[in-house]
């Protein structure tokens, strides 16, 4: 329809406050915008021109209704409006409240209000708001499954917490209106349905009602003859506050709906299809609730296009879609948010009154996949990835910026759908089809180098797994240091991007064999990166801790110099200066002392297998950074798919001797440690990595530990398989 106004990108930072017990998780603190005023003037160089900001209650006036700071927030919502920022102000986001009330405290409500009208004194010009995100949610994880302070697991506790946070939000945007008549409500949910077996169908229609209740409550529709109403007035909600709500002065001028891969679910007695993190039940039955993309149903039923076809057909009010976030590799979080953008535009066209779609987690987020309840450190970027010394753009940042400006983005990636509709996320497949995923007839490829080798069989495994289509080439196929072959071998493959894992790896006999050493090392890499910056292909070559002598007494990073101590370091380190010369906008990875799940040529396979025969091994002094393979190639990938340059160190986080990781992972596997002999005389190197550019991957206790659980066990050892329990 020509006539109706583009739809908007909107952003969003993940800015809960929730408490757990008597801990509070902020996390504006945990990813450091609270700490970083330039944040803004990177947003609003993505040409996002609407943003759901923070004024959360519980850092303005902590400790007493009466005693706010609002110091911070003058700051940045002068800044908001000097950059043309218009923001949408969210007043508790998961969050209970501070110290002084909490969600099923009958003054919360008034409280807030009070709250509110002060905020919106404080800020007259702005006329979005969102004074409570996401109600059902927050009362289903604080009073129903206990995640989240009161810590309720049960359904009045649960009810009883919706209510109150809907009647809050009703008196905040009256006190609001009072200031700015033209307020304007957005309220946000996450919006799933449930589907199910025939045996659980009773449950699945439960579910599909109690959706709906933030909604409803707030357009006034619970009343007497409400599926809801009696169950509320039950769990001992207030018949008055309920009868406050049906006046409908409540109903969001615009809904906002969040959905995430897990928002849709599937609901099956038959427990044995499933994980056991799925099993539960609700008295009545024992039944696993799964994600429904992971089950064969109607595609048209499950995903965002549904739901919103729903909100439409139900309220018939503006809709935005007010968080797309998915913590998962880069190549899935693009294909997620262009997905979703995408059915935004679908249901436009169809009639739906579409304003806004919102990149969530601007900064990333922090502990979400605990839900926030334990601290882990586990981090997920966003279109920024602030694990550095200032915020670093993403592939997002590029797309969030191609889409806010042009309604537009492209990328290889995309050329296969998200794993979501790929056959490999069925937890019962009926078999895999040929192409699964595929969005185009000739989809583009990565080339890899290196196919015998441990990257190169890693990469390409990986690439299977993230469906990044890819072309592995051995040398009989592509010899990198030929410059003729390199040219026929581009030009036949023709790959957006090449990925080089080839080379020599044996640094011991490079003392013996200089030269082949150097041709593979270095002239091989550097043909290939002429041979890419001639057709302006993205490069992504791998070095070493050994281009450092391990003399320096600390971490090495990036921008210290080189000073191998042997050829295969002085090969690595020339083939480091000379790819970069030929290609500035290259990728050169530097690692160290890796080891993976899926092949025996590393040094942990090496010490478990002798262990495991009572052998006894030997092993050095010298301290090293030990890299998960699994976590190396996807760190590496998405650093190539962000259009990552220059060098970066990649290494799990933390340093070990060789003797160490020896004994540590043979205490790990339940051998005797005493077998581990350490040798070497006289000073000890340190070839430790750490990164001034940012620690991209994973800690290393937790990479280990890892390494038992994903090791293919039936050639862990030589004799016995590893019990890795």
């Amino acid at each position: 329809m020509a006539d109706r106004q583009p739809i908007e990108l909107w952003g969003g930072l993940e800015c809960t406050i929730a408490r757990v017990g008597d801990d509070y998780r902020d996390q504006l603190a945990e990813t450091g915008h609270r700490d970083r005023p330039g944040d803004l003037d990177l947003v609003a160089g993505l040409g996002i021109r609407t943003l759901r900001y923070p004024v959360l209650w519980e850092s303005v006036a902590p400790d007493h209704p009466e005693r706010c700071d609002f110091r911070w927030h003058d700051e940045r919502f002068a800044q908001l409006r000097a950059l043309g920022i218009r923001p949408i102000a969210g007043l508790v986001h998961h969050g209970s409240g501070p110290r002084y009330t909490s969600l099923v405290d009958p003054a919360f409500p008034d409280l807030f209000a009070a709250y509110a009208a002060r905020v919106a004194e404080r800020y007259p010009w702005v006329d979005l708001w969102t004074p409570v995100n996401e109600p059902l949610t927050t009362a289903r994880f604080s009073g129903l499954y206990g995640h989240w302070y009161p810590h309720g697991h049960d359904e009045a506790t649960f009810l009883r917490a919706l209510v109150v946070e809907c009647k809050a939000t009703l008196l905040a945007m009256r006190a609001i209106r009072r200031v700015n008549p033209t307020a304007q409500l957005v309220q946000t949910d996450d919006l799933g349905k449930i589907f199910s077996t025939p045996t659980l169908a009773y449950q699945a229609e439960y579910e599909n009602e109690r959706r709906w209740l933030t909604f409803d409550l707030l357009c006034g529709r619970v009343g007497p003859g409400h599926r809801f109403w009696r169950t509320f007035l039950d769990a001992g909600v207030p018949e008055a506050d309920l009868a406050l709500l049906r006046d409908g002065d409540g109903a969001p001028d615009i809904f906002g709906i969040n959905h995430y891969l897990t928002s849709d679910r599937y609901l099956d007695q038959r427990l044995d299809r499933y994980p056991e993190h799925h099993r539960g039940g609700n008295g009545r039955h024992r039944y696993a609730d799964a994600e429904a993309v992971r089950v064969h149903l109607p595609e048209s039923e499950i995903g965002f296009a549904a739901r919103l076809r729903e909100t439409w057909a139900r309220y018939g009010r503006p809709i935005a879609i007010t968080e797309v976030h998915h913590g998962c590799s880069r190549d899935e979080q693009l294909r997620w948010l262009v997905e979703v953008w995408n059915a935004a535009h679908t249901v436009r066209d169809e009639g739906v009154d579409m304003r806004g779609v919102t990149i969530w987690t601007l900064f990333g987020t922090m502990d979400w996949s605990s839900l926030l309840t334990q601290r882990r450190g586990h981090y997920e970027a966003g279109p920024f990835d602030v694990r550095g010394p200032a915020p670093r753009r993403t592939a997002l940042a590029h797309a969030a910026e191609s889409l806010a400006k042009t309604g537009a983005y492209d990328h290889p990636v995309l050329d296969r759908a998200g794993w979501w509709w790929r056959d490999e996320r069925f937890y019962r497949p009926k078999g895999r089809a040929a192409g699964s995923g595929v969005r185009v007839a000739v989809p583009r490829r990565v080339l890899v180098t290196g196919a015998t080798g441990t990257l190169g069989r890693a990469m390409a495994r990986v690439c299977d797994h993230r469906g990044l289509d890819h072309v592995v080439t051995s040398r009989a196929e592509l010899d990198i240091a030929d410059r003729a072959s390199v040219r026929a071998a581009l030009e036949r493959h023709r790959p957006w991007a090449v990925v080089n894992t080839a080379g020599y790896v044996r640094v011991a006999d490079a003392e013996r064999e200089p030269e082949r050493c150097r041709r593979e090392n270095a002239d091989g890499a550097a043909v290939l990166a002429e041979a890419c910056a001639g057709l302006g292909i993205p490069y992504l070559t791998f070095s070493s801790d050994l281009v450092f002598d391990g003399r320096k007494g600390a971490a090495y990073v990036e921008s210290d110099p080189a000073a191998p101590a042997g050829v295969y370091g002085a090969t690595k380190a020339e083939a480091e200066r000379r790819v970069l010369e030929a290609h500035p906008g290259a990728l050169v990875a530097r690692t160290s002392a890796f080891f993976g799940p899926w092949d025996r040529h590393n040094f942990v396979w090496a010490v478990l297998n002798a262990v495991n025969a009572g052998r006894a091994f030997e092993a050095g002094q010298d301290v090293v950074s030990p890299t998960y393979v699994p976590d190396l190639v996807h760190g590496a990938l998405d650093l190539l798919i962000d259009g990552g340059q220059g060098v970066w160190h990649l290494a799990n986080r933390g340093s070990m001797s060789w003797a160490e990781l020896a004994r540590h992972v043979t205490v790990a596997a339940g051998f005797d440690p005493d077998l581990v002999r350490v040798t070497g005389e006289g000073p000890v190197r340190d070839t430790t990595l750490s990164s001034e550019r940012g620690l991209l991957l994973p800690e290393l206790e937790g990479a280990i530990d890892r390494y038992f659980r994903e090791a293919d066990g039936d050639w862990v050892l030589d004799d016995v398989a590893l019990a890795a329990e």
